[in-house]
């Protein structure tokens, strides 16, 4: 089983790009497990107990129903705030292959940088990491 751990903010745009990206690669699909993750921030930290999970995030929503729609097996957890830490500690707990962000946009300039999350997942972590555009 290769497993990706595919961390999602609440872009849906962005969680499709990374769904589509784990559908797009030469591996049988059967054979891939996708482990959404999502940080609770804002109003989600603050709804009550039961209604937080990453799972009733739209984009993790969107993204998940694409992968399985794909043929691609699907959990979803949740990540421990700060984001980086979180995601590294997931890239253990989970023991993933790979790790697919999902990338802004950003200026001219700022594409020579990634952003802090990101960036500090990619430096981080023992196993590939992929940006999605």
């Amino acid at each position: 089983m290769y497993r990706l751990l595919i961390p999602i903010d609440d872009d849906e745009d962005r969680a499709l790009r990374q769904a589509r990206f784990v559908t797009d690669q030469p591996y049988d699909l059967s054979e891939a497990e996708a482990v959404l993750t999502h940080v609770m921030h804002g109003r989600e930290k603050d709804a009550p107990k039961s209604m937080q999970h990453p799972g009733r995030v739209a984009s993790v929503k969107r993204a998940r129903e694409y992968l399985e729609d794909h043929g691609v097996e699907v959990t979803t957890v949740e990540a421990s705030a700060p984001p980086e830490d979180g995601i590294i500690e997931l890239v253990d707990e989970v023991d993933a292959d790979h790790v697919v962000m999902g990338g802004r946009k950003r200026s001219p300039a700022g594409k020579a940088v990634f952003g802090s999350v990101t960036q500090t997942v990619i430096l981080k972590s023992d196993v590939p990491v992929t940006v999605t555009g």
